[in-house]
């Protein structure tokens, strides 16, 4: 099969993905065999690309958010056959989607509606999983206290999606965080009831919007920089929720107000074991949600191709960190 992949870490000046034919991949009991026909692209595979380079000898096919049709079930996968339409994430430790097919375990999988295209259904698991796990932690909705809650980077695809279901499943109060006039507007026409810029003082501006408090931020980028004025503008007992932690955070300011601190990969479940299926039916939910009209796919950019020249494209608006929504590819 034809697949993009890469040997050696690299930066985009030296891209280096390629197209190649690939070995199919092997089914395992648990496993559905995936035709892939949209996938959507997140700033963590860029930074992978970055920073993991193969073993001797070996390749790297990133990608782990896809949509596609079911082309072979495993004895142990319940609950689809072949020709459903389906949409999912799968294992950081396995092959990703950038390939004409993917195994992928049955349980971090959902059918996807008929009313919902391909691309569209490829920009929600990972957005969706994340903003809902970092937000509802195991549960189906905020814990309680919560009722006012930042969203740190509101204009991306995890914030995008945090805001819609804040707004569809709650009854909090959503700020949100952009710098620039189209990402403010977006961050509005999601939901957010305040968007504040984060290049500014954020404090003072929560303030001038009549918001003294803040019970729970959700913060998907700059964490280590922000976390000052994150931490003045938290409540005492009040939550943080972390998606990019990738160095050392000083944890004094949050620990002078004994904050919680919640950090949030999408895929600690499957790979370090828990309730892996829990994530289907999450992803279930979502997908209901938009055919009901409580939730907006968020694919802004739709490229077109299985090829070097679209993948590097979508890269350089990943690693632009100026997106909006999220960027697809269909397959």
């Amino acid at each position: 099969m034809k697949a993009l992949a890469y040997e050696k870490a690299h930066s985009l000046d030296a891209f280096a993905i390629e197209l190649i034919d690939a070995a199919e991949p092997r089914l395992r009991d648990t496993d559905l065999l995936v035709g892939i026909c949209a996938v959507g692209i997140n700033p963590g595979e860029a930074a992978i690309r970055q920073m993991r380079s193969a073993e001797p000898g070996g390749r790297i096919i990133l990608g782990w958010e896809f949509a596609g049709v079911v082309e072979a079930v495993g004895p142990e996968a319940t609950g689809f056959a072949v020709g459903d339409r389906v949409m999912g994430t799968g294992d950081m430790t396995r092959d990703g989607a950038w390939a004409e097919r993917l195994t992928v375990d049955h349980r971090v999988v959902a059918r996807i509606p008929d009313q919902l295209s391909f691309s569209d259904a490829a920009s929600l698991p990972i957005g969706g999983l994340t903003a809902w796990e970092a937000l509802f932690r195991d549960h189906d909705g905020l814990a309680a206290g919560i009722d006012r809650v930042l969203i740190v980077g509101g204009a991306g695809g995890v914030g995008t999606l945090a805001t819609q279901l804040l707004k569809s499943r709650t009854s909090a109060l959503v700020a949100s965080t952009a710098s620039r006039p189209e990402s403010r507007e977006w961050c509005t026409r999601m939901g957010a009831d305040v968007v504040v810029d984060h290049t500014g003082n954020v404090p003072g501006q929560l303030r001038d919007a009549g918001v003294d408090r803040i019970d729970l931020v959700l913060s998907t980028s700059g964490t280590i920089g922000n976390a000052g004025w994150i931490a003045e503008i938290l409540r005492p007992f009040g939550h943080l929720a972390v998606i990019d932690l990738d160095g050392p955070l000083d944890l004094g300011p949050l620990a002078g107000k004994s904050v919680s601190l919640h950090t949030e990969t999408v895929f600690s479940k499957i790979m370090a074991g828990g309730d892996t299926a829990s994530q289907g039916r999450i992803l279930a939910e979502l997908a209901a949600d938009v055919v009901a009209g409580r939730l907006r796919p968020i694919a802004t950019t739709v490229l077109d191709g299985l090829s070097v020249d679209t993948m590097r494209a979508a890269h350089e608006l990943a690693e632009s960190r100026r997106t909006i929504g999220k960027t697809v590819i269909n397959i």
